[in-house]
């Protein structure tokens, strides 16, 4: 049964608490987190601690810098998440196979090495598949029906290429770079061993998510995803479609993806993504928008739009700029491709990231579709008129309270930074002592009127900096962290428990 099934109401409107932490960031034995036991153990300790919902990051693969926010796929599932030990109990890896990769930090995601060993096993499950071409063949089908024309085709040959050329796509020989029908028959015969292994390890996560979702929705615990409202240049979603995004006659694109500057850099971000060419996502009716939201929605019970401001004005930045301050923000549909997107998918459980250089238009476009926006309690106590915003006796119930998101420091971090007087004001808010301000402020979001409560698992430890996520502009250092084991105890289960029932989460 799924969760919140003995409501009417809609999911994210129900009063309930949840977790963030990312797969990457779960224990065990091969180096990186994964679909396998863990997964489900983490689900346990969910439903111990009466948490209805797991937030994660983007689950596509990975791109520069290991970030999740820099994907070659909008819409494939990143290989690592493949659990070896899954493929050993479906019979497509020896037990010593899973004995010889083990290894590496419990603490710290090596992403070189996770990605160089899961490959190999990888490889090795699709050598013994292949020698059972009965069984697989028909899994195969049935997943290339449901996927190849919307994304696999396309995913499987972009890698599979970028395996051949050591370069951009930009930098392919020219009938590759633009798809020319020729080109393209010629790839797919010559590497076609190499793209039904890329269909293999996408048909492998596609089965292991739907049985961790069953598994999740079993113990009453829903799932949340992440959308990034943009997409990495150095995609196949990009090269297959040029024509949907701002880009010079050699695929450069013309302006990129940035935000001004804010209150995590001086200078702004620059992501560096295409804009897209809304026009011509309108004339066709938002198909790849509705088909991108479909596929989250098939992993998903509910999805959050990260920079959810992009879909009223996002800031456009020339390409080739060193940084975003020379940017300009420019008018986007996002009113209509909501609206297309609600009359072919039904009312939408998205969790709109409105958080940034936010304008009135931003949340007239989320309040008039029924969005949950966010409130972050890190940005309640600094003595401005926009931490006011953030307070949680402002809070409406239509709201999703944290925290501390992936992009912030961890509570005990950020607390320990504050000057004295802000963090006199942090603890007249939220009581407590200030060697347990995590706990104060999961108190403080518990007590919230907002309907949702998220808490990384980092403030459910009281964590240091040290287990911060990720940094805004640096390009690497981040997305390392992992859970232990004996963290999740069972004593922090049962104190987390009793916050919920509590506050009526």
């Amino acid at each position: 049964m799924k969760p919140h099934a003995d409501s009417a109401a809609h999911p994210l409107e129900r009063r309930a608490a949840g977790v963030l932490l990312h797969l990457t960031s779960l224990p065990g034995p091969l180096g990186v987190g994964d679909l396998g036991p863990a997964a489900l153990s983490f689900a346990d300790f969910l439903r111990s601690a009466r948490q209805q919902w797991w937030q994660m990051l983007p689950i596509g693969p990975i791109g520069p810098g290991h970030s999740p926010y820099a994907s070659p796929s909008a819409f494939a599932g990143n290989e690592l998440f493949v659990s070896p030990e899954l493929l050993w109990r479906d019979g497509l890896l020896e037990r010593h196979d899973l004995e010889e990769a083990a290894g590496g930090s419990p603490s710290r995601v090596n992403y070189d090495r996770a990605t160089r060993l899961r490959r190999k096993l990888l490889r090795k499950a699709y050598a013994a598949a292949t020698a059972r071409p009965r069984r697989w063949r028909d899994r195969l089908a049935e997943f290339r029906r449901r996927c190849g024309r919307l994304w696999l085709d396309d995913y499987a040959l972009f890698r599979a290429v970028s395996s051949v050329h050591a370069a951009p796509w930009t930098g392919w020989p020219a009938p590759l770079r633009r798809r020319q029908r020729a080109a393209i028959a010629q790839a797919q015969r010559e590497l076609r061993a190499e793209i039904d292994f890329e269909r293999f390890v996408q048909c492998q996560f596609d089965r292991q998510w739907r049985r961790f979702r069953t598994a999740c929705h079993a113990r009453g615990v829903g799932l949340i995803g992440d959308i990034p409202i943009f997409v990495d240049h150095e995609s196949s979603d990009v090269w297959a479609r040029q024509e949907l995004f701002q880009l010079d006659r050699a695929g450069r694109p013309t302006v990129v993806s940035g935000c001004p500057p804010d209150y995590f850099s001086r200078t702004g971000q620059l992501w560096g993504h295409p804009h897209y060419a809304w026009k011509r996502h309108a004339a066709d009716g938002f198909r790849w928008w509705i088909a991108r939201f479909r596929r989250a929605l098939e992993l998903f019970d509910a999805v959050r739009i990260d920079h959810f401001i992009g879909l009223h004005r996002v800031w456009q930045v020339p390409g080739g700029a060193r940084d975003a301050r020379r940017g300009r923000y420019v008018r986007t549909p996002g009113r209509q491709l909501l609206g297309r997107a609600r009359a072919a998918l039904g009312r939408l459980p998205i969790i709109a990231e409105d958080l940034g250089a936010v304008t009135p238009g931003v949340w007239k476009l989320r309040d008039d579709f029924g969005l949950p926006g966010m409130r972050v309690l890190q940005f309640a106590f600094a003595g401005s008129e926009g931490a006011r915003y953030h307070q949680p006796h402002n809070h409406p119930r239509r709201a999703v309270v944290y925290t501390g998101t992936h992009d912030n420091d961890t509570t005990a971090g950020w607390f320990a930074k504050r000057r004295a007087p802000e963090a006199r004001r942090v603890l007249a808010y939220v009581g407590g002592a200030a060697d347990e301000i995590h706990w104060s402020m999961l108190r403080a979001a518990y007590a919230s009127p907002a309907a949702l409560a998220i808490v990384p698992v980092q403030d459910l430890l009281g964590l240091g900096s040290a287990a911060r996520m990720n940094v805004p502009s640096t390009p690497s250092g981040n997305w390392t962290w992992r859970v232990t084991a004996e963290q999740l105890s069972p004593e922090l289960a049962q104190r987390l428990a009793a916050h919920c029932e509590a506050c009526e989460r």
